[in-house]
């Protein structure tokens, strides 16, 4: 028997009926997310990394420079030393080589407390620029997901990456939740600027720890 027009588009509404409602979460359902993935991949992340190595990098030239100048004052402070025992010159002339080297020992005394400043310096600068970083990158990838999380009628959604205070993954079974991980990667990194998701450069070496002067 041949359909008219109008009984065949009801039959294809009412096909696609229940497609779109198996499509659509029922109420309460949950879906996961790997947020370390999700963070790691994101293309800001990406150029987050590569600013901090990038200030990493100017501190550790300061570093080394400071550790240059230590040595250079070690290195004159045992030539004072050794010429305040030469015999050959004045008892006058040894007494005010000791004194010099008595000031050249507390200049590095004084330079390697100005390293141990830097250096609690720097690691703190490093640590809130750090930690900055990964506040702002992580509240935009939540208004992502939350936006994803609402359009689509999920009432919550899990890291399945999450740990618990002792180590121990807080997503303990995970059977057939929709995982949204690489939607939101995509969805993402949809506005990243050409060569922005290029593996960046390994971090530099840090300093070797100043010795202290004998």
């Amino acid at each position: 028997m041949k359909l008219s027009p109008a009984l065949l588009l009801l039959s294809l509404v009412l096909a696609l009926v229940p497609a779109a409602q198996a499509a659509a979460p029922a109420p309460g359902s949950i879906a996961v997310v790997d947020l370390k993935k999700i963070f790691d991949a994101y293309w800001k992340t990406k150029q987050a990394d590569l600013g901090l190595k990038e200030r990493a990098a100017e501190l550790d030239k300061k570093a080394k420079e400071m550790g240059s100048d230590r040595q250079k004052a070690i290195d004159e402070y045992k030539k004072l030393i050794e010429s305040a025992t030469d015999s050959v010159v004045s008892v006058e002339e040894r007494d005010k080589r000791k004194k010099s080297a008595e000031l050249k020992l507390r200049e590095i005394q004084e330079i390697e407390q100005s390293i141990r400043q830097f250096d609690r310096s720097a690691q703190a600068q490093l640590g809130e620029q750090q930690r900055n970083m990964r506040d702002k990158i992580v509240t935009e990838i939540r208004e992502v997901l939350n936006k994803k999380a609402r359009t689509v009628g999920y009432a919550a959604v899990l890291d399945s990456a999450a740990e618990s205070a002792v180590g121990t993954p807080i997503l303990l079974f995970n059977g057939s939740l929709p995982d949204l991980t690489e939607e939101i990667i995509s969805q993402l990194n949809a506005t990243a600027p050409p060569g922005a998701l290029q593996p960046s450069a390994p971090a530099p070496a840090p300093a070797p720890a100043p010795v202290k002067a004998k």
